[in-house]
């Protein structure tokens, strides 16, 4: 597939029959067996991304490194792939949100996240300014003939400071605004709670996107409740450098290596994954 191929793909996944899990690379081998297990596309994660290039999450990364891991996985698998930019690297800026954009479709993606709060903010970016950011993107996508799925999530469900039902009103007057802005799906992470995301289905005139986190409902029960996309985040990636801690402490303390044997991908099993040409 092309990229306007990969584009047309990634957005006719948010209205199949089936609920699209989503999840989530930090680098090229993880986006490869993601794809190996069978998933139709995978995002990646700016956590787990930041942290392998050795930064904090919140946009500590430089952006062209970030644009260059999106760029790697986005090459090294054939699925199409949603590159998650934080707030953009612009927070009050469309103009340099739209750049951000350029960069990740110039890597090869065909999505993106866009979030409403900047890293350490306490509150959410004016809604007018992201309506204008959104549709500064909309008016990219036509330009340059890509109709990249645009992932509008709004952190109204992380300001703790709020009761729930002002934060789930929160939530839905931005995932609307957004929507009529011209995004596909509406983001509203940190929401576990069944009856909650039952609401926010109804509420929202649009796909709703969840993240996967402890507590949430399976897969399954969230396709039954008309969750159209369910992300992992910076889960798997955590999960891994749990295994390596692990790893670390059993050959320092004890001098074995049973950690690292278990389960372990055998090494021409990996190597047989990076064979084929990229794109």
């Amino acid at each position: 597939m092309n990229q306007q191929e990969k584009a047309r793909a990634l957005r006719a996944l948010h209205t199949a029959s089936h609920i699209l899990a989503l999840p989530n690379a930090w680098d090229a081998a993880s986006a490869r067996l993601y794809e190996e297990a069978g998933f139709p596309a995978v995002g990646t994660t700016s956590a787990g991304v930041a942290y392998t290039l050795g930064y904090a999450d919140g946009q500590q990364a430089p952006r062209e490194e970030v644009l260059f891991v999106i760029r790697r996985i986005a090459r090294t698998v054939q699925v199409p792939v949603t590159a998650d930019i934080e707030a953009g690297y612009g927070a009050n800026q469309v103009e340099a949100v739209v750049q951000t954009v350029r960069g990740v479709l110039q890597a090869g993606a065909v999505g993106i996240n866009l979030e409403d709060v900047a890293f350490g903010e306490t509150t959410l970016v004016d809604i007018g300014l992201q309506q204008k950011k959104i549709q500064a993107l909309r008016t990219l996508a036509a330009e340059v003939g890509i109709p990249f799925v645009i992932n509008a999530r709004t952190d109204a469900f992380h300001l703790e400071t709020l009761r729930v039902p002002e934060r789930f009103r929160l939530a839905v007057e931005r995932a609307n605004a957004y929507r009529r802005a011209g995004a596909d799906c509406l983001f509203v992470p940190f929401v576990t709670d069944a009856a909650i995301i039952a609401d926010l289905v109804e509420a929202i005139d649009g796909p709703l996107n969840v993240l996967a986190m402890p507590g949430a409902p399976p897969v399954a029960e969230l396709e039954r409740m008309g969750v159209r996309r369910v992300s992992v985040g910076s889960g798997p990636h955590r999960a891994t450098l749990a295994l390596v801690r692990r790893i670390a402490q059993e050959l320092r303390t004890q001098g074995t290596y049973r950690s690292f044997q278990e389960q372990t991908i055998p090494y021409a099993e990996v190597n047989a994954l990076f064979t084929r040409p990229q794109g």
